[in-house]
C-alpha cells in the first residue's frame, strides 16, 4: 500500500506539474483554471494521505 500510495502521490504531482508549466492561468502553488483545479486537489489530497502515513508509520 505505501508504494501504491506514493506512485500514486508522484503521478498526481507530475500530472499536476505538466499542466502548471503549460497553463496561463495556473500558477505552480495555485490552480486557476477548471482544467487545474482537479489535478491540484487530487495532488494535495494525495500528499496528505502520504504524509500521515509517514508520520502515522514512525509512531508505531
Amino acid at each position: 500500500m505505501p508504494a501504491d500510495l506514493y506512485t500514486r502521490y508522484m503521478d498526481a504531482h507530475r500530472a499536476w506539474a505538466d499542466h502548471a508549466a503549460d497553463c496561463s492561468t495556473c500558477t505552480t502553488t495555485r490552480p486557476g483554471c477548471p482544467d487545474g483545479i482537479p489535478l491540484w486537489e487530487r495532488y494535495c489530497r494525495l500528499q496528505d494521505a502520504y504524509l500521515t502515513h509517514l508520520r502515522t508509520r514512525g509512531t508505531q
